[in-house]
C-alpha cells in the first residue's frame, strides 16, 4: 500500500506544481517613454555636375568640358595630329546632353533618334588638315540592355552613355 500512497503523493505534488506555474501576461506595445524612433530622411538630390576641364584628363583636351565622373576609355591619333577621346559614364543620356547644352551654350544637333546621338561642334571642319569634325558626340547605349562594353586587358565594364570628343586642332 505504500506504493499507492507514494503515487498519490507524487500526483498531488505534480498537480500543485502545475497550479503554481503562472502564465506570462502579454504586455502592451512600448509607450512614448521608449527609445525615440529615427525620423525618415528626405531623399537627397544629386549635386549639380560642375564643369571639369578636359586638361585634367589629357592636356590635348584643355578647354573642353568633361562630364564629372566620366571615365577615359581610350584615345587615339587619327594620323593627322588630330586626337579622338572616348569616355564612358553610367549617367542617363539625357543628363549628359543637358550638361553639354549648358556647358557649350548651344543646343547642338540631334544626329540620330535610334539610337540616340547628339553632337556639339567645337570648331570648323577643315578637310585639308582634319579627318573628324571637332566636337563632342554623346551616344545612348541604354537601349541595349547591357550597355556599351569596354574591355581593358581582362577587365570588362559596361556604360549607359558614351562621350566621344575630338578637340579642335590649332
Amino acid at each position: 500500500m505504500t506504493g499507492v500512497i507514494a503515487i498519490a503523493v507524487l500526483t498531488s505534488s505534480a498537480t500543485t506544481a502545475a497550479a503554481q506555474v503562472t502564465t506570462p501576461v502579454p504586455k502592451p506595445f512600448p509607450t512614448s517613454t521608449s527609445a525615440p524612433t529615427a525620423k525618415p530622411t528626405p531623399p537627397q538630390q544629386a549635386a549639380p555636375a560642375s564643369a571639369q576641364d578636359g586638361g585634367s584628363v589629357d592636356p590635348r583636351l584643355a578647354g573642353v568640358p568633361i562630364y564629372p565622373g566620366a571615365e577615359l576609355l581610350t584615345s587615339f591619333d587619327t594620323g593627322r595630329g588630330q586626337w579622338v577621346f572616348t569616355l564612358g559614364t553610367d549617367m542617363p543620356y539625357s543628363d549628359i546632353v543637358a550638361y553639354y547644352k549648358t556647358q557649350m551654350r548651344t543646343s547642338g544637333t540631334e544626329v540620330f533618334k535610334t539610337p540616340l546621338m547628339h553632337q556639339f561642334d567645337l570648331g570648323q571642319f577643315r578637310s585639308e588638315t582634319m579627318i573628324y569634325r571637332p566636337g563632342v558626340v554623346v551616344k545612348d547605349y541604354s537601349t541595349d540592355s547591357l550597355g556599351y562594353l569596354h574591355v581593358s586587358g581582362t577587365t570588362e565594364k559596361r556604360f549607359r552613355t558614351v562621350i566621344q570628343i575630338v578637340p579642335a586642332t590649332k
